[in-house]
């Protein structure tokens, strides 16, 4: 147990030491659910060892990691996709408060070719469009 903290200082140490940023988001997000995982077996084994205390706090430090995984600190839930404005419906397709349907329609087609999740995009972003472009055409 007490090289296990060991390292993970050492680690955390050498990760502060280089100034810059050695993994991305997605990469910190994976890296803390795989600790969590492992956090969370080792409780297991501790506890079927009668290991109480290690147990505790492996199932403590798992259910910490396993949490922070899920979301990112500060980040906002998305948004619900009935509580669009026609600013943010503006914006998102790129046209101007003048738009006639037709420029709405076409930027519409234009940014779903680049977005629909058949041609590499995600669901979140085609969601987006059709909202933003719903929320334009009925005023």
């Amino acid at each position: 147990m007490l090289y296990l903290v060991l390292g993970a200082l050492a680690l955390w140490l050498i990760l502060r030491a280089s100034g810059k940023p050695v993994l991305k988001r997605r990469e910190w997000r994976f890296l803390t659910g795989a600790l969590a995982v492992a956090a969370l077996a080792g409780a297991a084994f501790a506890a079927l060892r009668e290991a109480w205390v290690p147990a505790a706090v492996l199932l403590m430090m798992g259910g910490w990691l396993a949490l922070s995984t899920r979301r990112p600190p500060g980040a906002s839930p998305p948004p619900r996709p009935g509580r669009m404005g026609l600013e943010e419906a503006r914006s998102i397709l790129g046209v101007e408060a003048s738009a006639s349907p037709a420029e709405i329609k076409a930027a519409y087609t234009r940014l779903m070719r680049s977005v629909h999740p058949d041609k590499g995009g995600t669901t979140g972003l085609a969601a987006q469009l059709n909202a933003a472009r719903d929320r334009l055409l009925r005023g």
